[in-house]
C-alpha cells in the first residue's frame, strides 16, 4: 500500500468571532480558543494560546506599549494588527509543537493563527 504525503491546505484555517466589551467577553474568548484547538487538533499549547488571546486584547492607545503585547511578542511566532471598518484586529501565530500528544490527526499547515 502506498502512503501519500500530507499536503498543505491552500488557505490556513481561520475562526473569527466578535466579542462584546463586557466582563464575560474574556471567558468567551478563552472558551472559543480552546474549542478551536480541540476541534482542529492543533498541536500548540492551549494555555499559551488562551493567555495570548487575552493579552492581545489591550485597550486602545496601549497597543504598542502594553505589557500584554510584550507577552504576545515573547511567546508568539508572529503578531500584528490591522484596521477594518469594524475596528482594529489583533492577531498572533503560534508554531506547531509536533511532540504534543494529539488524539486525532493534526493539520498539515505550519502554524495556527487566532
Amino acid at each position: 500500500m502506498d502512503a501519500m504525503a500530507p499536503t498543505r491546505p491552500t488557505e490556513p484555517h481561520q475562526r473569527r468571532f466578535r466579542l462584546t466589551r463586557e466582563p464575560a467577553a474574556a471567558a468567551e474568548a478563552r472558551g472559543q480558543v480552546r474549542a478551536v484547538i480541540r476541534a482542529w487538533n492543533v498541536p500548540v499549547d492551549p494555555d499559551i494560546a488562551v493567555l495570548l488571546t487575552i493579552a492581545a486584547d489591550e485597550p486602545a492607545g496601549t497597543t504598542q506599549t502594553g505589557r500584554g503585547l510584550a507577552l504576545v511578542a515573547a511567546l508568539s511566532t508572529e503578531w500584528g494588527s490591522f484596521r477594518t471598518p469594524a475596528g482594529e484586529v489583533r492577531y498572533f501565530t503560534l508554531a506547531f509543537q509536533p511532540d504534543l500528544h494529539i488524539q486525532q490527526k493534526t493539520p498539515t499547515s505550519e502554524g495556527a493563527t487566532w
